[in-house]
């Protein structure tokens, strides 16, 4: 990756106090004399080395004195590095050459394929040599920039120089810690990761990646979304796809902001941020009309209460092409749910894991025309205030004919659903589900409940 973050500098010339006099043009003949100079001299490294060695001390001792001897070594180290780098780049040159003639794809075909590279891949081929690198420069490869990592590598001027790349070429953009590969969709897999917990899976001390922090931050700040909003917001204009995990840096305000550069954003994917729930979707609501998949996980567990009704409602009229809505770990109301899932005419997939406080009521009369008839996922898994008595319900429902769709439903729940007329009662097995009634009647669902160990029910197709 620090290949492609390189960058040639060069330094400013200081004004001159005086006029400088035109260099010479060079000399034909003297270009010449040096040719064949260097040539002769080149024709020396058949010789054996110890007679080299001979020739150079014997230069030395017929030296007057000590200054011109080490003018002499110094002047050989010089020649040597010279010669060395001159060999080098030469080498290289040719090299890019030959790969040129002898690679078979054209210039547009090799970016098409650099393009089908992830990011760090990309970084390795650009890597290898010139005419890769020059191809890997083009803004394609840059469309899907995934920057995501088990430990803390990547900072701000990394993100910055990949968005700059891609310019107005920028699909989507993947930043932040992951405990391992993306899950699939429909995982119920919490992915909220501390940077604390990367170090410890990387076995790398906490106290040595502090001690680099002065030098080169490998952490993402709040600031590490703002180029998006740079060149006049050409990048953030045509992003797609944002999906953000486990930057402990990142608030509200930086996070709205990146959200207000994003007026095309189809997919937005938020893990382990904190930031509120109620101003996220405020700022998704009032820049992103676009939007089709919402994806957003908590980092505090149960303790994000913040969304109120009118959010749901604007949320509701300014997102209508929203297909895919996941709230996951947040303190959420029936009736707030209801708002969003009867409002939503495309909705296809709901996912409420781990949310506190929903029992299941906003389920009622749902799957019919009334909202919610196009659903095809909906996972509800670890909801621990879910009601055994509303999943029943939800059950003859589809039993009835409604959520003609339905491919996938998962309640099940580590700590058993809330049992029927007791609201302190837990219930891992119950008379009143008909679920094998669904699975006979509907063997096209895949349905989900484990439930613990005291009266298990495992129950698929």
């Amino acid at each position: 990756m620090d290949t492609l973050l390189h960058t040639p500098t060069s330094m400013a010339k200081r004004p001159c106090s005086f006029p400088s006099s035109p260099s010479p043009s060079p000399n034909p003949n003297m270009n010449n004399q040096l040719d064949n100079l260097l040539r002769t001299f080149l024709n020396l490294a058949d010789s054996p080395s110890l007679s080299i060695d001979h020739s150079f001390e014997h230069l030395l001792e017929s030296s007057p004195c000590d200054a011109d001897k080490s003018l002499l070594i110094d002047r050989a180290l010089k020649l040597g590095s010279l010669l060395l780098e001159a060999g080098k780049r030469s080498s290289r040159k040719r090299s890019s050459v030959h790969n040129s003639l002898t690679w078979a794809l054209p210039p547009d075909l090799t970016i098409k394929v650099l393009s089908m590279l992830d990011t760090q891949s990309l970084c390795y081929a650009a890597a290898t040599c010139s005419m890769f690198y020059k191809c890997a420069m083009d803004p394609l490869c840059y469309a899907n920039i995934d920057l995501t990592t088990v430990v803390p590598k990547v900072n701000n001027a990394v993100v910055s120089t990949m968005i700059q790349r891609a310019g107005k070429a920028l699909l989507s953009l993947k930043l932040g810690i992951v405990p391992g590969p993306i899950m699939s969709r429909g995982s119920c897999q919490p992915m909220v990761y501390g940077i604390q917990n990367a170090v410890e899976v990387s076995n790398f001390s906490w106290n040595d990646k502090k001690t680099r922090q002065g030098k080169e931050s490998s952490i993402l700040s709040r600031s590490c979304l703002n180029p998006l909003s740079g060149d006049s917001g050409a990048a953030g204009a045509v992003l797609r796809g944002l999906h953000l995990y486990n930057i402990e840096r990142i608030d509200n305000t930086s996070l709205c902001g990146a959200l207000s550069a994003c007026p095309s954003l189809l997919d937005l994917e938020i893990i382990g941020l904190h930031v509120e729930l109620r101003q996220t979707l405020v700022s998704v609501s009032m820049n992103c009309p676009l939007i089709e998949r919402l994806f957003f996980e908590s980092s505090k567990t149960g303790r994000d209460d913040s969304l109120k009704s009118p959010t749901c409602v604007e949320l509701v009229n300014n997102c209508p092409n929203l297909t895919s809505l996941a709230l996951r770990g947040f303190k959420l109301y029936d009736y707030k749910l209801r708002i969003l899932v009867k409002g939503f005419r495309k909705l296809k997939y709901v996912d409420f894991s781990t949310s506190y406080s929903i029992t299941g009521s906003f389920l009622r009369n749902l799957g019919g025309n009334t909202g919610g008839s196009l659903l095809e996922v909906m996972i509800l898994r670890d909801c621990i205030h879910l009601k055994e008595l509303e999943v029943a319900r939800l059950l003859t429902s589809v039993l009835a004919g409604d959520f003609k769709y339905l491919q996938h439903l998962d309640i099940s729940n580590r700590e058993g659903l809330a049992a029927a007329g007791d609201s302190y009662g837990r219930c891992y097995s119950s008379s009143i589900i008909p679920m094998k009634q669904v699975l006979e009647e509907r063997p096209e669902i895949c349905l989900l409940a484990e439930f613990p160990s005291e009266g298990r029910s495992d129950i698929s197709d």
